[in-house]
């Protein structure tokens, strides 16, 4: 799994004051924990190297909850944005590339150190399976 290395570069993400009972989601949602969509899985919003989870750790599906900032919680969207690849910042800081299944968008998030390595992996190296073609939904997002 990769590492960062806190004396070289690394990004410090600040916190924002964001709407919601411990500070994300609707009001009325739990302040502590999110369900996942894809897995059903409840995930903590704390996460080790992120300040703003919003992705699950073990299925890497996330919800489209962010708008322009990291913890904005601003978007309309609400829809289920799944993994479609991995990209590494020169730093070696590697970040999940989403896809929203319901407006197009796509957004990159900082991985999180208790994301599932074995799921990272497999999105990281399925343009080699695929003979280095996009995936059919990379496609429709150009």
């Amino acid at each position: 799994m990769p590492r960062r290395n806190p004396g070289r570069g690394e990004r410090p993400q600040r916190r924002k004051n964001v709407p919601g009972p411990g500070g994300h989601g609707r009001p009325g949602e739990r302040g502590d924990a999110f369900r996942c969509v894809g897995c059903r899985l409840d995930v903590p919003l704390s996460a080790p190297g992120t300040a703003h989870r919003n992705h699950c750790p073990h299925c890497l599906t996330s919800l489209h909850v962010d708008h322009r900032v990291p913890g904005d919680r601003r978007a309309g969207c609400r829809g289920r944005m799944a993994a479609l690849s991995v990209t590494v910042r020169p730093d070696g800081e590697w970040l999940i590339i989403h896809h929203c299944q319901s407006c197009g968008e796509l957004s990159a998030n900082r991985i999180a150190g208790d994301d599932n390595a074995l799921a990272l992996l497999r999105i990281a190296v399925r343009p080699l399976s695929t003979g280095g073609r996009l995936p059919a939904a990379a496609l429709l997002a150009l």
